[in-house]
């Protein structure tokens, strides 16, 4: 983690006093890692848009689709844990997923309570199709495919890091 000392200062109108100079470069924008995530995440979509277009997928019908051609027949509880979305955003994802024919929500034969997600033929014949995307955006990173995954590694740590603290955290949410 980067210290205060080595933040890069803020463009200002102003030069901070010696005591501002930490907490004005910790308040910069280009110095918060939350913001270099979310605009790397938002450059990130804005790319896949393209590439995905073609096959007339948004960018979360495709990372559905990565997770059932990876296991197909899941549950749409086990669904939203893989992808970090809520009910309330993944009913509407799937229904649309459904009327486009490239799935099926069927109730459980074991429990009627779960609602079991399964690819359509449809669904299936899209992976064949949806082979060249990671390609097409690979170039666009300046990275090679070793460091990708080296990257996406240290990502996932970093995501699981901030879950386990998110767990223990005792500060109050914001009104």
């Amino acid at each position: 983690m980067q210290s205060t000392t080595s933040l890069r200062q803020p463009a200002s109108s102003s030069p901070p006093t010696r005591g501002q100079t930490a907490t004005h470069a910790a308040l910069a924008l280009d110095n918060q890692l939350c913001f270099a995530l979310y605009s790397a995440s938002l450059a990130m979509t804005k790319l896949y848009k393209p590439v995905l277009a073609p096959l007339g997928l948004t960018y979360p019908q495709y990372l559905t689709l990565l997770v059932l051609w990876e296991r197909d027949g899941q549950g749409v509880s086990e669904l939203g844990q893989k992808l970090f979305l809520d009910s309330g955003t993944l009913t509407p994802l799937l229904k649309r997923m459904e009327a486009g024919g490239w799935l099926l929500r069927r109730r459980s034969t074991d429990d009627e309570r779960r609602v079991m997600v399964v690819l359509t033929a449809k669904g299936q014949a899209l992976r064949s199709q949806a082979r060249k995307v990671p390609h097409a955006l690979a170039g666009s990173t300046g990275l090679g495919f070793d460091q990708i995954a080296q990257f996406t590694q240290r990502l996932q740590r970093l995501r699981g890091q901030l879950q386990a603290a998110s767990l223990f955290s005792t500060d109050p949410e914001p009104a």
